[in-house]
């Protein structure tokens, strides 16, 4: 049984080291290239461009959004905001249309979620001819917020050939509490320590829930936005990596997002999350696994989506669970096994190691993160470096809802914004 113990927990750690070390390279480029790629060439053209808000209720924080897309360094003439308000019972749309907000509703309680909002909202563009008088869509939150020049940095890209484009996530909340914290520390690490070596290395970026710019012809090739899944802005990503598309990463374009501060409200969002993963690779995985040996092209950016949305978090569980049933059988039933002693400690070190690379790890990522987004984080001193430590914790609550999400059925539901702030006090 010791032995059988051993190989188990040994394939588990080759299993991880060979799918992950790809990330460790990540990591480094990540650290060694801190300052932003150059921005600074002036586009060619400013591009017509349309901001699409999908709001659900956002009476409280919507107003101080638009605000921020008003006040961009870019030309009035080339920019429109257009919002979705979608099974609204507040008056966000009225608050919309009197910001000056092109202003479509839509009543509809069976199909419930982003990605249905934007499918109606294309859709009745194209039927109505103002689809075609946009060449791009900035896709939003109600609850962001804009630096002043994100559109005109985000042009600059476009212009270089980018049809699908992501951003920079920072925080409106970071301060509030260690579970605002980790969200926020997460999004910067997965800006400065993922895309931001994608970039570098000439691969494709993931988008992630907002903050993104789609190129209008790749919304007409399916008339519409046919990504329906429980996380749209993934589907999106995996989708486009499989046709040969190449997702930039701007840094230099930055928005400010509200995180969850309840473990209720980040449970359901996470969970939401997890279950949407598991779709993602239920549709696209053989896709994506055969595209990472039958295309030189696109073998990095599939393999790397490929982990993205793999459940690693499940691995972890496994390798704990079995351990932890072994050690638990042999400590009620001494005599069971032969070789007791040695089962004991194979069994209770395997835990203790798991456990402890498993913090060691992310703590270190953690730092890696704060180190260098230092200066970007609105937070006082002592709260960053105690929020860091609950930073593992804060993920390894992962591992409970990646199993729930195996068996329960999950709907997509909003989370309230109540983070009512302008752009100055979250800067």
């Amino acid at each position: 049984m010791k032995q059988f113990v051993d190989i188990f927990n040994l394939i588990i750690f080759a299993a991880f080291t060979l799918m992950y070390a790809y990330q460790v390279l990540y990591t480094i480029v990540g650290f060694i290239y801190r300052k932003p790629l150059p921005n600074d060439e002036p586009p060619g053209a400013f591009h017509r461009f349309a901001v699409i808000i999908a709001a659900r209720n956002e009476r409280t924080v919507i107003g101080h959004l638009i605000a921020s897309i008003q006040n961009q360094n870019y030309p009035r003439n080339a920019l429109d905001v257009i919002v979705i308000a979608d099974n609204c019972t507040d008056d966000t749309a009225e608050i919309c249309r009197n910001m000056g907000a092109i202003v479509y509703e839509r009543q509809d309680t069976e199909k419930i979620g982003k990605g249905y909002a934007l499918d109606y909202l294309f859709k009745t563009m194209i039927a109505n001819g103002t689809f075609e008088d946009y060449e791009g869509y900035c896709v939003l939150d109600a609850d962001n917020l804009l630096d002043e020049n994100f559109i005109a940095e985000m042009n600059k890209m476009f212009d270089k050939g980018y049809r699908a484009l992501t951003s920079y996530r920072n925080s409106k909340n970071y301060g509030d509490n260690w579970i605002s914290a980790g969200y926020a520390l997460w999004f910067m690490r997965e800006a400065r320590y993922l895309n931001n070596p994608r970039m570098r290395l000439g691969s494709s970026c993931a988008i992630s829930g907002t903050g993104f710019l789609v190129h209008r012809d790749l919304i007409a090739k399916n008339q519409g936005w046919k990504y329906h899944l429980l996380t749209e802005d993934i589907e999106f990503t995996i989708d486009s990596v499989i046709a040969g598309e190449k997702i930039g990463y701007c840094e230099h374009a930055v928005l400010y997002d509200e995180q969850p501060t309840t473990m209720r409200q980040s449970w359901d969002q996470r969970l939401r999350w997890a279950k949407g993963f598991y779709q993602v690779i239920s549709h696209y995985g053989i896709r994506l696994w055969k595209n990472i040996f039958m295309s030189r092209k696109k073998a990095l950016p599939c393999f790397d989506m490929f982990m993205t949305v793999a459940p690693a978090y499940l691995f972890t569980l496994l390798s704990l669970l079995l351990n932890l049933t072994i050690l638990i059988i042999s400590l009620c039933n001494p005599g069971l096994f032969a070789d007791y002693e040695g089962i004991r400690k194979a069994t209770w070190g395997a835990v203790s190691a798991s456990l402890g690379s498993f913090y060691c790890m992310f703590l270190l990522m953690g730092t890696l993160t704060l180190i260098t987004e230092w200066k970007k984080i609105k937070c006082p001193k002592g709260k960053r470096i105690f929020y860091l430590i609950l930073f593992p914790v804060y993920l390894f609550t992962y591992v409970p809802i990646s199993v729930v999400a195996l068996f329960k059925k999950v709907i997509w539901r909003p989370v309230k914004h109540t983070e009512a702030k302008t752009l100055d006090e979250v800067r």
